[in-house]
């Protein structure tokens, strides 16, 4: 039910009156319910060189300047959706939405404070609203902003991350740290949306499809308010465009597709580099979510 007074019993502390919501009726329960999905903190990381996964099974990387790279592995993620973790002593918000495929790392510091992050259990067009554990606020994942709440508004700073297969990420970084099996009781490995990425419309989303004839469920690398087709992406392997580059390299299996994630089909690992070759925040989601988040957003279909 689209109601905060139905909703006030679950969320006593959020100022629902605070919200840029125009519609209460875009937000609808996932099924489970405030923390059903459990967010982590300050997970065991293994070395690289004694981690065990499969070569291809994919892994969202966090690379950040005076410390080893970090690879949270989608097999636990996708179970998990947040993990509140440090890397060299900074705070680090990782997250990953299964239902459109957004993978984003965040700085949580708000205001001189670290915020912790948990799973609200509901979702608005199809990607998990967050809430932070200090305010009680809810934050739209696939945009790093507050949408409910004290802090509504605030927008997160979002960090450099990639998703890449695991033989990737241990070619790239032989002194890295991969996150170890969390203490949970889950199938880890597993995809709980078999097929997911080749239906023909995205779980509880009601909108219009992308422009251009584009999928629903094809991947985008979004960079900003533009949008760069996968397809497009993997056939030239590489785009230089908008003062971007954008590469392509195969080895990364689809963590939405086979009941095994190491088993889903190739669909390739992303980069994004500015013309110095830095990284360059940019998320690889499905078309329906960057069209309904960035409904004025730039359609780099190419000639």
């Amino acid at each position: 039910m689209a109601d905060p007074a139905f909703w006030k019993s679950e969320w006593p502390e959020t100022d629902f009156s605070k919200t840029t919501l125009e519609s209460w009726s875009d937000v609808m329960s996932g099924g489970p319910g405030k923390d059903g999905i459990p967010a982590l903190s300050n997970p065991e990381m293994l070395p690289v060189a004694t981690a065990r996964l499969p070569e291809r099974e994919p892994v969202l990387t966090v690379a950040l300047d005076g410390a080893p790279a970090r690879a949270y592995p989608l097999r636990y993620m996708t179970w998990h959706e947040i993990v509140n973790d440090r890397i060299g002593g900074r705070p680090v918000a990782v997250t990953f939405c299964p239902l459109c495929n957004s993978a984003i790392a965040f700085d949580p510091r708000v205001g001189g404070r670290v915020l912790t992050f948990g799973v609200t259990g509901k979702l608005r067009h199809s990607d998990m609203v967050m809430y932070d554990r200090e305010t009680q606020s809810w934050w739209q994942q696939a945009l790093g902003t507050a949408i409910v709440g004290e802090l509504t508004g605030t927008k997160l700073q979002a960090l450099p991350s990639w998703m890449e297969s695991f033989a990737q990420f241990r070619a790239a970084h032989p002194d890295g740290l991969v996150m170890a099996e969390p203490r949970g009781n889950r199938p880890y490995g597993q995809n709980p949306y078999a097929g997911y990425d080749s239906a023909a419309k995205p779980f509880l989303y009601s909108g219009a499809p992308p422009p251009h004839g584009v999928p629903a469920l094809a991947r985008v690398v979004r960079v900003g308010d533009r949008a760069w087709p996968l397809p497009r992406l993997a056939k030239a392997g590489r785009i230089e465009e908008a003062g971007l580059v954008l590469t392509w390299q195969a080895g990364q299996a689809s963590a939405l597709d086979s009941r095994e994630m190491a088993a889903g089909r190739d669909v390739g690992s992303v980069r994004v580099r500015d013309g110095q070759g830095r990284d360059v925040v940019h998320d690889v989601l499905f078309a329906f979510a960057f069209d309904a988040f960035w409904p004025d957003g730039t359609w780099m279909i190419g000639g």
